[in-house]
């Protein structure tokens, strides 16, 4: 017993078993101690990471995307399994008509975005004017843009093989109102209302889906496809006016929509040239292709913007926050370089999903009719990728008002316009023209900020305070 007492260098070596039992029993705890502390200084650094207001602003934005994103795929893999390849082709063609239709909203939400914000940093309560007279003078090209559709819509029709005119009818129709869905939109965003933004944003897809499946199972097929997207925008519009209402009460300082106008040039530069970018090879493959492999790239395109949907949130935030940035003279770029990161490592998660599983992704969106999209789902993920962050420059350059990357953009659209022109042999040629333009862009935006961010300095891209009457 004397033995256990002594723990000196001359302790019996039958007492060694007792001295090493007593020092297990002792570093235990320390060991438990210790994988506490490394818990607990995880939980810090999440909590530390959620208290980012960029961060808690991304991920209300994401989660609104996310459901917004899944609704527009799962339109599609309806539409799709529902039509076949064939008849599906003719949708994906009006849906990418669509889309280079809401360039003009695109580029209202981002001036309206930057102007609100900087009513808004401003203390102005100008919000209820600008409201009620953008809508009225967005009224003026929507019903200019519904008698184009009605006078053309025949031979639009006889363009792409289409059995009827009434899809082109309701194109017109859907994109004269997401206009007019644009101007809610872009307050919320510059307010930084992104609940309700995200909510209006998730909404808009979940009732179109709704619709979508009631009309093909009534059985009126890509007239019905269409009609869902009408739909789903009323809805969505009516729900942007309802989270505004707080602006309606009281009298609000009168605006000058022509401000503007400067800001304009710059944004309808930069939304339209990301709009082309990823629609027009959609348009071109149909036209070139033969209706089965117009069909599956169709397919394949909705597939790669899967990336560009999920991330997009991510651009979506950092534009007023720029903004914000600039107006309080602060430097952006570090805003920048956390909103590159985020969206990289969203888009690396949905690029090994591609990697691993590229039948399942095929198979639960489109089904089996679908196949030959499966070998070509990993690159067109890349090209989703490379799309989300020539979007995010963009956005950034936009921001703060540069206009060096409007030649470098447009070069971008005639490459890839030319390259399929010139190489669409079959599906595979036209992914490789697509991924070549994308990459090539992305290398020359990210030199362009490379040489920008050194010399950026907030007096410097400080615009001229709105004036007031």
């Amino acid at each position: 017993m004397r033995c256990r007492l002594r723990s000196g260098p001359h302790a019996p070596t039958w007492c060694a078993p007792v001295r090493c039992s007593r020092r297990l029993r002792l570093s235990s705890p320390q060991r438990e101690s210790a994988g506490a502390a490394g818990g607990s200084r995880l939980s810090q650094r999440l909590a530390q990471l959620l208290r980012n207001r960029l961060v808690r602003q991304n991920l209300i934005l994401f989660f609104g995307g996310l459901v917004a994103g899944i609704g527009g795929f799962v339109y599609h893999a309806i539409a799709g399994r529902v039509l076949g390849p064939a008849t599906y082709g003719q949708v994906a063609f009006l849906i990418a008509v669509y889309s280079v239709g809401t360039g003009p909203a695109l580029i209202l939400i981002v001036v309206l975005a930057r102007y609100t914000a900087m009513l808004n940093a401003r203390g102005d309560p100008g919000v209820r004017s600008l409201l009620a007279r953008t809508v009225r003078l967005i009224a003026i090209p929507s019903l200019l843009l519904i008698l184009f559709t009605a006078l053309f819509a025949r031979p639009i029709a006889a363009f792409e093989h289409l059995g009827s005119t009434i899809p082109i009818l309701i194109l017109g129709f859907s994109i004269a109102l997401i206009w007019q869905v644009a101007i809610p939109r872009g307050i919320l965003q510059g307010l930084q209302r992104f609940t309700a933004l995200s909510l209006n944003l998730s909404l808009e897809l979940v009732v179109r889906t709704i619709v979508v499946v009631l009309l093909l199972r009534a059985g009126y097929a890509v007239s019905g496809a269409m009609a869902a997207v009408f739909v789903g925008l009323a809805f969505v519009f009516c729900l942007g006016l309802y989270s505004l209402r707080d602006h309606f009460r009281g009298i609000g300082t009168r605006v000058r929509l022509r401000v503007m106008a400067g800001f304009s040039l710059t944004a309808a530069a930069g939304i339209i040239g990301v709009q082309i970018l990823y629609n027009q090879d959609v348009i071109l493959a149909v036209h070139y292709l033969s209706s089965h492999d117009g069909g599956i790239y169709g397919g394949l395109n909705k597939i790669g913007t899967i990336l560009y949907f999920l991330t997009l949130s991510v651009s979506q935030v950092l534009f007023p926050r720029v903004v914000e940035a600039v107006a309080r003279e602060q430097h952006p770029g570090r805003l920048l370089l956390w909103s590159a990161g985020i969206l990289t490592a969203l888009g690396a998660g949905a690029l090994l999903v591609f990697a691993v599983v590229p039948a399942l992704v095929v198979g639960v969106l489109f089904g089996p009719s679908f196949r030959d999209a499966i070998p070509l789902v990993f690159p067109v993920g890349v090209i989703g990728l490379a799309l989300s962050l020539d979007n995010l420059l963009v956005q950034f350059f936009m921001a703060v008002h540069d206009r060096v990357f409007v030649p470098i953009l447009a070069l971008a659209v005639v490459v890839e316009g030319t390259l399929i022109f010139l190489f669409h042999a079959r599906v595979g040629q036209v992914v490789l023209d697509v991924l070549v333009a994308l990459l090539g862009l992305l290398v020359l935006l990210s030199i362009r900020c490379y040489v920008l961010l050194p010399r950026l300095r907030p007096e410097s891209v400080i615009e001229p305070e709105p004036a007031l009457p």
